[in-house]
């Protein structure tokens, strides 16, 4: 009983093809050692980002001009801005939290004319002296006119109502 398929039918051409197959695949995995593998690997890319862009505003000044009160009977000038006192002490000009030689409120307390002006005291002391002398005083002759006009015109709406 021969059940045997082959499933190509060769002959000894066949078989001689076959067999030099299989020496040069012997041949080539036997040899394999010589051969030089060489594995490329990219390095990796690191990406950093950059840093942050800080930005710092400069900071806000405010800028508020000086603003003088003088009080002629002292001859001292109050900052209203800076709430400093300057007065001419020694021949020379001193800035400080209260005056010298007698108390704020007795100073606040006496009369005084705002100024006009908004640079140092110092510039204008000689002419607010000649304006304004120690014993200088607002004059107040003409504080009631402003009452006595008023009632006069009420008077006088009263008398027209009459008629």
């Amino acid at each position: 009983m021969n059940n045997t398929k082959l499933v190509f039918k060769t002959g000894k051409a066949g078989f001689v093809l076959t067999a030099a197959l299989v020496v040069v695949l012997a041949e080539c995995g036997g040899s394999a050692h010589a051969q030089a593998v060489r594995i490329i690997v990219t390095p990796p890319v690191i990406v950093v980002p950059p840093p942050p862009v800080v930005v710092v505003a400069p900071p806000v000044v405010v800028v508020a001009p000086d603003n003088y009160v003088y009080y002629p009977s002292y001859g001292v000038y109050y900052n209203t801005t800076r709430h400093q006192y300057a007065y001419l002490r020694d021949s020379a000009w001193v800035s400080a939290p209260t005056p010298f030689g007698v108390s704020a409120e007795v100073v606040l307390a006496s009369p005084s004319v705002v100024m006009d002006f908004h640079d140092d005291p110092s510039h204008h002391h000689d002419e607010m002296l000649r304006r304004y002398p120690r014993n200088w005083a607002p004059d107040r002759s003409h504080d009631g006119d402003h009452d006595r006009d008023r009632d006069g015109d009420r008077d006088r709406d009263h008398d027209d109502h009459k008629r």
